[in-house]
């Protein structure tokens, strides 16, 4: 719970609890009961009520005291009840409705005593026997209120998670389907292209000939194209990242790219989602930032917050505020995997000149 929605309830509280005060001293001093220690009585019994949500017993045992003393003291009135009935309305939605009938019993009892069994105050103290009988029982109902509400929000997380899980499900079976078909098709024939084209190679060169350099390039080429088609197929067959955002800096560093990293907050396991998105974030930025930057410095930033992480990579490049970029496949599926997690990105070319990609993802720890 946030600190400003317990704000917003202690003051919630304090004001009905002023509220009911007011309402009783007035009631008092309309029945002539305006002596100080009346005030004093009903006073503290209806403040204490503000402190319900912490204390309910002991809210409950202060308010029936002092409002049982002011009944003993100047005699039975029906509107001291009404702080008396609040607090065993709190104290049954606590789940304390023994103590609530208890407190409710004592109250009604004394109301009766000090009233010296006049009909009048009989008739009152039925009156007001029905009053608690409503607090303890409207204090029940919306204290199973509440846990429905609480079992509700549970089950949609869950539901809401199952379909995630289900998600990535089928995009894993997607990827695997996909990396099935490239290996029995693409990879069988540029494995063949590769093949008569060293054949032909060979013998070109078995029987002195000079070989073509279209021939040449066509085996360099074939053999480049089967290294990148079995990458691909690597990462097709895995969405877990190959290593932390460290190590891509490290990379980066050795291609000639002058990168930055810079941790703040308290840094610690994530889940496996928030991480392969943080991964595949940086990894993206740096390899455009190593495109289209040209000799610049780029800055990698990770912000470890209380509720969510913030990534920032910034280059001083060339890239101009006035023409922005199409964003490309890369930016795209950056933005597919932030908005999964209901995260948000920003990235344009910033003002100063350069580029810079912003990612504020929710922060689920690892467990």
């Amino acid at each position: 719970m946030s600190g400003h929605r317990i704000t917003r309830e202690r003051l919630a509280d304090l004001a009905v609890a002023v509220v009911v005060g007011a309402i009783t001293v007035l009631a008092a001093v309309a029945d002539d009961r305006a002596g100080l220690l009346d005030w004093v009585l009903i006073l503290a019994g209806s403040l204490a009520l503000a402190a319900h949500r912490t204390a309910p017993r002991v809210v409950l045992a202060v308010t029936t005291g002092c409002l049982l003393a002011d009944v003993f003291h100047a005699g039975p009135a029906s509107a001291l009840a009404i702080p008396v009935a609040g607090a065993v309305h709190t104290a049954s939605r606590s789940g304390h409705r023994g103590t609530a009938a208890v407190a409710a019993a004592v109250f009604l009892g004394g109301y009766v005593t000090a009233g010296s069994a006049a009909s009048d105050v009989v008739r009152e103290t039925l009156l007001l026997a029905g009053w608690f009988l409503c607090a303890v029982v409207t204090g029940l109902a919306d204290r199973n209120w509440q846990a429905y509400l609480r079992q509700t929000e549970q089950r949609a997380l869950e539901a809401e998670r199952t379909r995630e899980e289900a998600a990535l499900r089928r995009a894993g079976e997607e990827r695997l389907r996909i990396a099935r078909e490239l290996h029995d098709s693409l990879t069988h024939s540029i494995s063949i292209v590769k093949l008569q084209a060293g054949v032909a190679v060979h013998l070109a060169r078995k029987r002195g000939e000079e070989v073509p350099p279209a021939l040449l390039a066509i085996q360099e080429a074939s053999g480049e194209a089967m290294r990148e088609l079995r990458a691909t197929l690597e990462v097709l067959r895995t969405d877990e990242p190959t290593g932390s955002p460290a190590l891509l800096v490290e990379r980066a560093r050795a291609a000639g790219l002058a990168v930055e990293l810079t941790v703040t907050g308290d840094e610690r396991p994530l889940a496996a989602s928030v991480d392969r998105a943080m991964y595949r974030i940086v990894q993206e930025a740096l390899t455009n930032a190593a495109r289209h930057a040209g000799p610049a410095k780029v800055g990698v930033r990770l912000d470890y917050g209380d509720g969510d992480l913030t990534i920032r990579v910034e280059d001083d490049g060339t890239a101009d505020a006035a023409r922005p970029p199409t964003p490309g496949i890369g930016l795209t599926g950056m933005r597919e995997r932030v908005a999964a997690l209901g995260g948000t990105l920003d990235a344009a070319p910033r003002e100063e000149g350069g580029f810079a990609v912003r990612a504020r993802l929710p922060l689920r720890e690892a467990g």
